[in-house]
């Protein structure tokens, strides 16, 4: 390791920092400029394994920036190790269409290997990423063979260690023995708005041996000491994840601003010019020399030739293990057998059964037909349904197996699940009661955000829930969920919708699915085939049963009150039609001329039931339309009770039609 030039490379890699930062007048300094030594001995000393031409390289090491407002940290080194990001995009920091957003966009800038924005969240991301190279190393590697053998790496600071995520996924990683997951902590004493022992007054490294993890604090701006840490953290397989507690000087470089709060920002940003001279910088802005343009160019070529001796191994491997090569090819490209709703069995015509407990069946059959499926659960797999049988816990001792317990954990399940959906190896599924989907709400709202395959598995979706009162019959967290983007929430009405709902999840790919499921038994709706019905979910919305004599009135409704509009039409005649529309963003995504077709303009007279609030139904019943819902809270009392309190019922959808 060059340590002159790597010297050289941290001061050149502020420099772009403040460049750019002073050129948006917006952006943050503190994390780039006080780590600028740690990303020199991790992007040019050796210490991450990957290859610039290969940025998906499947042993790669993964650097996550939990910080994500330090991105110009990120870009800085990424464009100094040879990825595709030239110059011109350092310059447009922050600007409309640059390859170089405000945080860093996994879907934005190549080598960026996850969303991270909201604090914390890329911690969980990175155990997310360990847990995935854990399962993928004992699944794929053979006596003969080591295909996966990568280290995860994240860097965070206090903010991110503040947030109750990250607390709740460290806990996990130890209590998994995640040896191959690297925190590097750039503990500067100083959060945004003052010194942190304002805030705080924690012994950390107590704290994360206390949760099952190696730590070891050093000097951040020492490269050799920086250097030995991490060769160190590669080095001891132990069973105990690694953090590295590195003291740094936020803002380093700016003295104005350097180790205090006002360094976090851009306010060091107006003292560009004396900041450069300082770090012996010349006059010409967004300077990199010719010496550190060699090195790196030289460091990338040493890379390469682990790349290229690893693909050697790869496809001796492949040819060796061709089932598994097949498996592994199959879970990188995302493929799902494209008739996987067909594949499912239909279940019998009496089956009446909460859908919850149907995505219990159904979720078997899914483990079947997709090798590459886990499922996790919030500590409620009994009341979940989502437990795949006969394949195994995940844990230190058997890394293979398919259900993770999370324990009670939501917010971690999610940030965790969109790791391992980054990765991009296995389709990650967590599960929780819906009136819990807020805690893990910021992760869905990424996962969203990455178009990230994610299942989640929300239950006990109403006031069915009955005894355990308001505080836990979600009224009005579906209408919360659908209006997140990019998110399709599926709310199925029996048990054939529900293996629909679960075959739609598994063959989307550009973005996550929440299944929202009863714990009340529901009736099979056989006025449909099996096919038409399943068919019908993936189109979000369909006609279950049409009218007999001239269209007259529409009824919808989705989950299990869909059965209401069933016994209403049979009350109010025949020139009622009856539509499910159990997934809103589904159908919106259909096409004018089908929509039409279920949702005729010139019927106006129409309702809609749902045991919730009534805001988002009536872009579909019109403003001559009425609304069956629950816009208050719920109650505590018998679940059938509590319908019938409310007005869930098939006469009040007679009444409204009326």
């Amino acid at each position: 390791m060059n340590t002159d030039i790597l010297s050289q490379a941290a001061a050149q890699a502020r420099g772009l920092a403040i460049d750019a930062v002073h050129a948006c007048s917006s952006g943050h300094l503190g994390l780039p400029l006080g780590c600028a030594e740690i990303g020199a001995v991790l992007f040019g000393g050796g210490g991450l394994r990957f290859n610039p031409e290969a940025p998906k390289w499947l042993n790669r090491d993964r650097f996550v920036l939990s910080g994500g407002h330090g991105s110009m940290f990120l870009y800085s080194w990424l464009h100094l190790s040879g990825y595709d990001l030239p110059l011109e995009e350092l310059k447009n920091f922050r600007q409309l269409h640059s390859r170089t957003p405000g945080h860093p966009e996994s879907f934005e800038t190549v080598g960026v290997e996850a969303t991270t924005g909201p604090l914390g969240q890329g911690i969980g991301n990175a155990v997310g990423f360990a847990l995935s190279g854990k399962r993928a190393a004992g699944r794929f590697n053979t006596a003969e063979h080591t295909i996966f053998d990568h280290h995860v790496f994240a860097l965070h600071g206090d903010g991110c260690l503040q947030e109750g995520v990250a607390k709740e996924a460290i806990a996990f990683a130890g209590h998994n023995r995640l040896d191959n997951l690297i925190l590097i902590y750039d503990s500067n004493d100083v959060t945004l708005d003052a010194m942190a022992e304002v805030t705080q007054s924690e012994d950390a490294e107590g704290y994360f041996t206390s949760q099952g993890w190696d730590a070891v604090t050093i000097d951040g701006h020492d490269l050799a000491a920086i250097a030995k840490a991490v060769s160190d953290a590669k080095a001891n397989d132990n069973g105990r994840p690694k953090v590295i507690i590195a003291k740094t000087i936020i803002g380093k470089g700016i003295p104005q601003v350097a180790g205090t709060a006002a360094g976090h920002g851009e306010g060091g940003a107006k003292f560009a010019d004396e900041a450069r001279a300082g770090l012996g910088l010349p006059a010409e802005h967004f300077f990199v020399s010719t010496e550190v343009r060699e090195y790196f160019q030289q460091a990338a070529e040493d890379q390469k030739h682990g790349f290229l001796s690893w693909q050697s191994d790869y496809e001796a491997w492949a040819q060796a293990n061709p089932e598994l090569a097949d498996e592994l090819r199959a879970g990188v490209q995302g493929e799902v057998p494209s008739d996987l709703s067909d594949r499912l069995p239909a279940f019998a015509e009496d089956y009446k059964d909460a859908t919850r407990g149907a995505g219990g069946v159904v979720i078997q059959s899914i483990a079947k037909e997709i090798p590459q499926f886990i499922t996790g659960s919030a500590d409620l797999y009994g009341s979940t349904k989502n437990y795949i049988k006969g394949a195994g816990d995940f844990g230190p001792e058997n890394p293979t197996g398919r259900n993770i317990w999370f324990g009670i954990r939501e917010h971690a399940m999610g940030a965790i699940c969109n790791g391992i959906a980054y990765d991009g190896i296995f389709r990650g599924s967590g599960a929780t009661f819906l009136v819990f989907a807020d805690y893990l709400r910021p992760s869905i709202r990424l996962a969203a955000l990455s178009k990230l395959p994610v299942t989640y598995i929300f239950t006990h979706d109403s006031v069915g829930v009955g005894e355990d009162g308001p505080t836990h019959q979600p009224v009005e967290t579906v209408s919360g969920l659908r209006v997140i983007p990019n998110l399709d929430v599926i709310r199925p009405a029996d048990a054939e919708e529900t293996a629909g709902a679960f075959a739609a999840a598994q063959l989307r790919s550009d973005g996550p699915t929440a299944l929202i499921l009863t714990r009340q038994a529901v009736p099979l709706m056989n006025d449909l085939s099996v096919s038409e019905r399943r068919e019908g979910v993936r189109r979000g919305g369909y006609v279950v049963r049409k009218e007999k004599a001239e269209l007259t009135t529409i009824l919808m409704g989705t989950g299990s009150e869909l059965q209401y509009c069933l016994q209403a039409a049979d009350q109010l005649g025949d020139g009622v039609r009856v539509v499910s529309m159990p997934c809103f963003e589904r159908f919106d995504r259909q096409d004018a001329a089908y929509q039409e077709d279920v949702l005729p303009k010139s019927c106006t007279k129409r309702v809609a039931i749902e045991a919730g609030v009534t805001g988002l139904w009536w872009k579909y019943v019109g403003t001559e339309g009425q609304v069956v819902g629950i816009d208050r809270f719920g109650m505590s009392a018998p679940g059938a009770t509590v319908f019938k309190e409310l007005g869930i019922t098939a006469e009040s959808v007679v009444a409204a039609a009326q």
